[in-house]
């Protein structure tokens, strides 16, 4: 079972002063003693150059690897205590007072975010008076969010109200959740016993959610390499050929595909993979006189046919 969110920024503190204490240390040690494969370890080495001392991208962690050994190259520079401005200050107490609200939290980790806070408060004097005026909502993804990391954390089945964009309807399902991640937007794969199959979720796709009493028992599974991306074609997925004019472009820079043809006009003849053709039908919607489908014949007239229900809808 993959670590959750807050199992991971655990770890990842405790590593910054682990490293600092050794440096030139073996990656595979580093990895034995957190308990953790080595691929998970430099996962975790390539977020520590992005965190520092500062909100306005001050010191930064300057750590990297060359595979065998770790270095960090300027402890002394971030060693030294933190000074908040006063709008740092506030930022960090309105945001360490929102988290503090979020359904799913678990107890012990609200309780010790609220006396950080507290300590916060004191240190920051006449800032933490001004962050008391402001307070920040939390849209329903958060709360998913905190839902599905608390059932990781204590393994735990899930209960979904989930939006299928392919399907265009709600559907009700049991899911044992595996893991979080963000790609774009966040997800959590699961192991969904509607379909029993493995499955990924979009968080702002979930309508409803519950925690069930039963225990999640997903069935031992390699998780997928999402260094390439959420959307991974194989070479058995039904092929479809879309054409683009200048204005679709983009089409290639955000779908994996085989190969992209340039045409007379400025466009592509894009040609790819997907193991769900008909969601392409939302794809072909959104570009209008920018693209359309060519291949296969029947997912080209189904666009067409939703193409002209939608605008039948539209002028009625």
């Amino acid at each position: 079972m993959a670590a959750n969110a807050i199992d991971q920024t655990r770890r990842m503190l405790s590593l910054v002063t682990y490293l600092r204490e050794r440096p030139g240390a073996h990656v595979a040690d580093v990895a034995r003693a957190f308990g953790i494969t080595e691929d998970e370890l430099i996962s975790d080495l390539d977020v520590l150059p992005m965190c520092g001392t500062s909100f306005r991208g001050g010191d930064l962690l300057d750590i990297d690897t060359d595979g065998d050994r770790i270095w960090w190259h300027n402890p002394d520079d971030v060693a030294a205590p933190l000074r908040l401005a006063a709008d740092e200050a506030t930022a960090l107490l309105v945001a360490a007072r929102a988290v503090a609200t979020l359904p799913g939290l678990r107890e012990s980790d609200r309780e010790a975010l609220l006396r950080a806070t507290a300590k916060l408060e004191a240190a920051a004097g006449e800032a933490a008076g001004a962050s008391s005026r402001l307070s920040v909502t939390f849209e329903s993804e958060g709360g998913v969010f905190a839902e599905v990391d608390r059932a990781i954390s204590e393994r735990r089945r899930l209960w979904l109200r989930y939006y299928s964009p392919a399907r265009d309807e709600l559907t009700e399902r049991e899911v044992d959740p595996i893991r979080l991640f963000a790609v774009g937007h966040t997800y959590m794969e699961a192991w969904c016993r509607l379909s029993e199959a493995r499955r990924t979720f979009r968080l702002d796709r979930v309508a409803e959610i519950r925690i069930l009493q039963d225990p999640a028992a997903p069935p031992e599974i390699e998780l997928r390499d999402l260094s390439e991306g959420l959307v991974q074609p194989s070479a058995e997925d039904p092929e479809v050929v879309v054409e683009v004019g200048p204005g679709g472009r983009w089409v290639a820079e955000y779908y994996p595909h085989d190969r992209a043809d340039e045409l007379p006009d400025g466009g592509l003849r894009i040609t790819l993979r997907t193991p769900a053709p008909a969601s392409l039908r939302r794809l072909a919607l959104r570009l209008g006189s920018d693209g359309r489908i060519v291949a296969p014949q029947d997912l080209a007239d189904s666009a067409r046919e939703a193409a002209t229900a939608a605008l039948a809808a539209y002028e009625g």
